[in-house]
């Protein structure tokens, strides 16, 4: 199959506004989970999630945190200027900018962005009983020698380079993100932020800052459905992703092939590649995020096997990396979404593993473009845990890939049976 060349119009269904969950059931794990098998489909409730499972079988979970990274700031004029934190730019590591006092720069999406054409925005807040003024200035997207130049440049169009300052520099970002900013629920909820969704909208195993939307799929679990699944003899790791706003993007051209996928930032630990390995290279994936966690490892891996020597940098996963490859020549060769150079999932992993041991990296950090669509063969994912995803969008791809194209018999069942959709919808078994 030419990946490159699917229509996105073969992956539309028809999804009526009053299908998809605006908000959360009053018990999350008492959600429906459909059951698909091997081309059979049935269902249950989520808390007999073990009960599908096989016992002593590997879990990935992404843990990674929802940040409120919506901000909103007035003109003297009076127009409205949103603010959306997209990925850090001055320091870059997620850790170290939350930490930041006084000062940092993220790049940002901007709402309403004409009406802010030049000039700084300040706003003022109460924080721990004191006064802090925030003020805002946008980078212009010009060429320049600097360092902060050149990674403006090679941001995406849509993102702007935004600095932050404030007064009070004994108070963290992370503070006036909890504070000011506001929790950025998907646009296809089409409501305004709860008070409710600052908890509602978090796995309760979320623990890294960094995203800007929840790995939904996750938000199905209690803490009574984990110990289960320890009964049951899961074992569970844990790796990052952080989850951009382009997980919300529509595929918009016709083919695939001219539809750009965002950045996404991953940490792996050692333990979980040491884990990975004692389980033959195989997981069950709860959410799409991770499954673009453990299938970029493959990659990362195989690019290790004749560049032993690569940063962490360029370890990135480019979108296109399952289905072709720069000869030294310059030419392109086309891949076919399976193992590369014959190497095994197995060996990719060791490479990993081996290259953080030589390096002394108690964990991975790199980053990912994966795209999963028909035509691709998964490498570690063997059973995948996830919501009903939108028409039309790159996750269906992904699900399509999974259970061999199959997807309509999945999508078919759901809305026959009550099934509720999106972020905060019903939850999936899914076993190719």
């Amino acid at each position: 199959m030419d990946t490159k060349h699917i229509h996105i119009s073969d992956y539309q269904y028809d999804l009526p506004d009053d299908r998809i969950a605006k908000f959360p059931i009053a018990q999350r794990d008492h959600s429906k989970l459909l059951l698909y098998n091997q081309g059979k489909v049935g269902e249950d409730v989520f808390y007999h999630l073990k009960n599908h499972l096989p016992q002593g079988a590997l879990m990935i979970f992404n843990n990674t945190k929802v940040i409120q990274a919506r901000m909103y700031f007035m003109k003297s004029t009076g127009a409205r200027i949103e603010v959306f934190l997209m990925e850090p730019a001055a320091p870059t590591d997620y850790e170290q900018i939350f930490q930041t006092k006084g000062h940092c720069a993220w790049y940002c999406m901007i709402g309403n962005l004409k009406k802010w054409k030049e000039g700084p925005l300040t706003r003022s807040y109460e924080i721990k009983g004191r006064s802090l003024t925030l003020t805002i200035t946008r980078k212009s997207q010009q060429k320049d020698d600097s360092t902060e130049g050149n990674l403006l440049l090679s941001a995406p169009a849509t993102h702007h380079w935004v600095e932050f300052d404030w007064d009070e520099e004994d108070i963290s970002f992370s503070e006036i993100l909890e504070d000011m900013g506001e929790l950025p629920i998907p646009p296809y909820l089409n409501r305004e932020t709860q008070e409710s969704d600052k908890t509602t909208y978090q796995t309760v195993y979320s623990k890294i800052k960094g995203s800007v939307a929840a790995p939904t799929a996750g938000l199905h679990f209690t803490n009574d459905v984990l110990k289960s699944l320890d009964e049951h003899g899961i074992d569970r790791e844990e790796v990052t992703l952080h989850v951009g706003a382009g997980t919300f993007k529509p595929v918009k051209s016709q083919e695939i092939e001219d539809h750009d996928m965002h950045t996404e930032y991953i940490c792996v630990h050692q333990q979980t590649l040491e884990k990975l390995l004692r389980h033959d290279a195989s997981a069950i994936a709860v959410g799409t995020t991770s499954v673009r966690t453990l299938e970029s490892l493959y990659y990362m891996g195989v690019y290790l096997s004749t560049h032993p020597d690569a940063s962490e940098a360029e370890l990135h996963v480019n979108q296109w990396a399952p289905y072709e490859r720069m000869r030294e020549d310059g030419t392109t060769e086309q891949l076919d979404g399976g193992l590369i150079d014959g190497i095994t999932p197995m060996q990719a992993i060791q490479n990993v593993l081996d290259y953080l041991k030589r390096n002394q990296l108690g964990a991975l950090h790199s980053s990912t473009q994966i795209i999963i669509a028909p035509g691709y063969e998964y490498k570690i994912v063997k059973m995948l845990i996830t919501n009903f995803h939108q028409p039309q969008s790159t996750l269906l791809l992904l699900v399509s890939a999974f259970v061999h194209g199959d997807w309509r018999k999945i999508y078919d069942y759901a809305l026959a049976h009550d099934f509720r959709f999106l972020s905060y919808g019903d939850s999936s078994l899914l076993i190719p």
